[in-house]
């Protein structure tokens, strides 16, 4: 028997180890950056990873009371779904966790009526928590990550802006000490209500208020002055939270006020058990199309921050990747009891800026937060509620961006009239509901502006090859020929009217015996433009006219030699450039037209 030789089998051997680990690389990214990693890239993952732990504290709870969750939820929620995102994300510094955006959408979804009444907030979060993972995955399955396009920057930007309103009414009672509010457009409702506020409340809430700002730009332009380096000023600057939290709750303890402040109460000490979410189904139908919006939200913000940060450093982000990153991330805070995740862009840019390398900082800043909830939860039951309401204040101000209204409406108004439909539907309506009122204006808008798309009658430049708009430029014409260049694809939205369009211009053309069409912006002709070119054929045709194409793309042209339009179209041509087909048709001259 035929034995393989020793260097046979090796190089055999390396090729399939090579073909695995390229495999394992692609469903395991960190197996790609691990293997160049030394002990600098460890000592930067550090730092960074203990300034993010210390932000995920205060940012965890105060997420989970957002959402209207127990604050062990958004620990829970901080600590194994990161782990999974590590070892499965294509960032290098992206922070998994709860967000506000997404906190609000839960307790929008918790607060419906019909999931009100199943009297079960906990499970309700973690089924939503493993809907959405779930919805994610089945995009990953089906390589969907492109659906990120479906949503426009202007209507992120008015989802953001209306979610983070609505995010700071809902917290200003709890930083002045006030129940919750539920007044709708009842002014009388508010006065009467803020006549009751705790004043001592209020006091520690724009205390806490004022000391986030001053830990803010204040203070990053105070340690530059003293020459600090830049990771050391991330790193304090940050710790505004914590210090916060902190000192509100050592003065819950000392002062005997503490009858007198809501605080958030006994937080188990302990991590997790794993379990299955509720498996109601009922449960499951009702919350679906809640689940569905905070997916989609969910992963649009996560791959739109992490593509920041991977710009800065040449970096290159897998959108779909993410889909399975975001996916077990969630699906592992359903099995931990945590609520639905994303990446944040505050931890994340926390995280970037404190030097982190890769995500053995988010592994290390997970690691700490298990033991902080393990050992020291007893002091979390003094943590003050009017000091996370001035966390999320001053975390989600920022996301208020009004003024981009007024500078999209500048340069595109259909933009405009999107984002303002998107904030105006978030705040009257609802998140769900203003989100799908974007996107559909959205679309609308697109098919409209594609309905009319910019055709132009073009002209050669003299003593040149280049054909310019006639309207814009001084150009040589013919009067037997009609050159008319299209700048969209050709579909059903837009066919009638590229028709109309050549019919009002042949009117102008008494010696017109060619049409050019030029096909230089055209990259795909659907089944109705296609008929729509067949009777454009035919009805020149009875005028006398011949129907010519220039400029058109290989897909294209691939296209249209399996239909019988070219044959048809004989005894027009198609030209390479517009260029021969001016040369090959242009007369000087008018020639007059037979009459029959």
């Amino acid at each position: 028997m035929h034995e393989e030789s020793p260097k046979f089998m090796n190089s055999k051997l390396a090729l399939l180890n090579s073909s695995y680990c390229q495999k394992l690389r692609q469903w395991l990214p960190v197996c790609s950056w691990l293997r160049g990693y030394t002990r600098k890239d460890f000592g930067s993952d550090c730092f960074a990873g203990l300034i993010t732990a210390i932000l995920l504290v205060p940012q965890g709870v105060a997420y989970a009371m957002l959402a209207g969750l127990p604050a062990q939820v958004g620990l829970y929620a901080s600590i194994l779904p990161p782990l999974v995102y590590v070892l499965t994300g294509t960032s290098r510094t992206m922070s998994v966790g709860p967000v506000s955006i997404a906190a609000i959408m839960i307790a929008a979804a918790l607060s419906a009526p019909d999931v009100a009444r199943l009297g079960d907030p906990l499970g309700s979060a973690i089924i939503l928590a493993a809907e959405s993972g779930l919805i994610l995955l089945l995009m990953a399955l089906f390589r969907m990550g492109t659906l990120v396009n479906f949503i426009s920057h202007p209507v992120l930007t008015g989802f953001t802006s209306g979610a983070a309103l609505l995010i700071v009414g809902s917290q200003i009672p709890a930083l002045l000490g006030l129940p919750k509010l539920h007044c709708g457009f009842d002014w009388s409702c508010y006065t009467n209500s803020i006549a009751g506020f705790n004043p001592l409340t209020t006091l520690i809430g724009i205390a806490s208020l004022i000391s986030l700002v001053l830990f803010d730009k204040p203070l990053n332009r105070l340690l530059t002055g003293l020459g600090l380096k830049q990771t050391w000023i991330t790193g304090l600057c940050k710790t505004g939270p914590i210090c916060v939290v902190v000192i509100g709750s050592v003065y819950v303890m000392l002062s005997g006020h503490q009858h007198q402040l809501a605080t958030v109460g006994a937080i188990p000490a302990g991590l997790p058990a794993l379990k299955l979410p509720p498996t109601h189904f009922e449960n499951w139908r009702l919350l679906f199309p809640s689940a569905f919006f905070i997916a989609l939200i969910a992963y649009v913000e996560s791959v739109a921050i992490a593509k920041v940060t991977a710009r800065f450093r040449k970096q290159r982000i897998d959108p779909n990747q993410e889909l399975i990153a975001l996916s077990g991330s969630n699906l592992m805070a359903a099995l931990s009891g945590g609520m639905p995740v994303a990446g944040g862009f505050s931890r994340t840019m926390v995280n970037f800026n404190a030097g982190a390398v890769t995500q053995i900082a988010m592994l290390i800043a997970a690691l700490l937060l298990a033991v902080v909830v393990t050992l020291f939860t007893d002091g979390f039951a003094h943590i003050l509620k009017t000091s996370l309401a001035a966390i999320i204040l001053v975390a989600i101000t920022p996301l208020i961006k009004l003024r981009s209204i007024l500078q999209v409406w500048q340069f595109d108004k259909a933009d405009a009239i999107a984002e303002i439909s998107t904030f105006g539907g978030v705040l009257l309506f609802g998140i769900e509901q203003g989100l799908g009122i974007g996107i559909a204006v959205t679309l609308l808008g697109y098919l409209w502006r594609t309905s009319q798309p910019h055709i132009a009658v073009v002209g050669e430049i003299p003593e040149t090859q280049h054909f310019r708009n006639i309207k814009r430029h001084q150009v040589e014409t013919w009067p037997n020929l009609l050159l008319i260049r299209v700048d969209e694809n050709m579909t059903f939205a837009n066919a009638g009217y590229l028709e109309d369009f050549v019919d009002c211009e042949i009117e102008q053309y008494p010696y017109l015996q060619h049409v050019v069409l030029i096909f230089t912006s055209v990259s795909y002709i659907d089944s109705t433009a296609l008929e729509t070119l067949e009777n454009l054929i035919d009805s020149l045709a009875k005028n006398r006219i011949t129907l010519h194409f220039a400029e058109v793309k290989g897909p294209v042209m691939d296209r249209l030699q399996a239909t019988l339009l070219l044959s048809k179209l004989q005894p027009g041509q198609v030209f390479f450039t517009t260029h021969e087909a001016a040369q090959a048709l242009s007369q000087r001259e008018p020639v007059k037209p037979e009459i029959e």
